[in-house]
């Protein structure tokens, strides 16, 4: 398999370096006490280490799951999770932004369990004003289950990059110019919950939840948001000089380097499974049009 990237100077091994420390300083910033609330499982989430680590379980009668205190409009998501091991076969880890209403809007990433030694499936999707069907799907170059890895949604008024341990993975870029609803009005809540999905999750239902295995946990730690926070029908950001909850702003404006583009790219070539922009079947009447505009990773 081929490296993720090379670099060509220097020059970018610094910048690269720069950006990794600069990251791994930004995501001990989380206390799960202060940012999030359970909102269901009945027991089977819980906040640990003096807010430091937080775990979802999952077992026949219930999943879990829990939701940001802040409602978010554009921001840089961080979270660290260790997924379910073993045998997760019709389990589904589902960590996402999200807006209410019929016409809500959605950033997703889903982790789609599988039988033991065959690979999680991540699954992603952006909503726009109700409207979804924006899916794309990778399998992991590391076994996501063995230790934590980061998942990180950047998200501004240009476009939105899903990265996982800072390798940028899709890109979803704003097409309203062409007609195509974009995430930019609606404060949207940052979600997580997991839960059993047997009838479609893994090979298409064929697998089901194996419930001796069960509980079945899914760990989080080290949150960071650097985002505009909403509230009272007002954002904590001024549209000219973006404020957030650290002292860095760069993501209101930040697009992929040549750099992060060929290591995106390399995902897409090697890890990426299913890609709606391509899937002919499925729209006989043309591709959406983000995807033949060639707006969209």
């Amino acid at each position: 398999m081929a490296p993720i990237y090379s670099s060509s100077s220097a020059v970018s091994t610094a910048l690269l370096i720069s950006v990794v420390v600069s990251f791994q300083m930004a995501a001990s910033a989380g206390n799960f006490n202060q940012d999030f609330d359970i909102t269901w499982g009945d027991g089977r989430a819980k906040i640990l280490n003096n807010g430091a680590l937080l775990t979802l379980s999952l077992d026949k009668t219930s999943g879990s799951g829990f939701q940001s205190k802040n409602e978010y409009l554009f921001g840089k998501i961080d979270m660290q999770l260790k997924l379910v091991p073993g045998n997760s076969a019709g389990t589904v880890t589902a960590y996402y932004l999200s807006s209410q209403g019929s016409t809500h809007d959605e950033i997703d990433f889903e982790f789609l369990g599988n039988l033991s030694g065959d690979p999680y499936i991540l699954h992603t999707n952006v909503f726009g004003q109700g409207k979804g069907n924006r899916e794309q799907q990778f399998y992991l170059w590391f076994d996501p289950t063995a230790d934590f890895h980061a998942y990180s949604i950047l998200w501004n008024p240009q476009r939105i990059i899903f990265s996982v341990d800072g390798t940028p993975i899709r890109e979803f870029k704003n097409s309203e110019s062409i007609g195509v609803p974009y995430p930019k009005n609606q404060p949207m809540r940052l979600y997580s919950s997991l839960w059993n999905a047997d009838d479609w999750a893994t090979r298409g239902g064929l697998v089901k939840t194996d419930w001796t295995q069960a509980p079945f946990t899914a760990s989080y730690r080290n949150f960071n948001a650097d985002a505009c926070i909403w509230s009272s029908g007002a954002s904590s950001c001024s549209s000219n000089t973006p404020t957030s909850t650290s002292t860095s702003t760069d993501w209101y404006s930040q697009e992929l380097d040549s750099t992060s583009q060929e290591r995106m790219k390399w995902v897409q070539k090697n890890y990426m499974i299913y890609n709606y922009c391509t899937d002919t079947k499925r729209f006989p009447q043309g591709l959406p049009p983000e995807c033949t505009a060639t707006t969209t990773s």
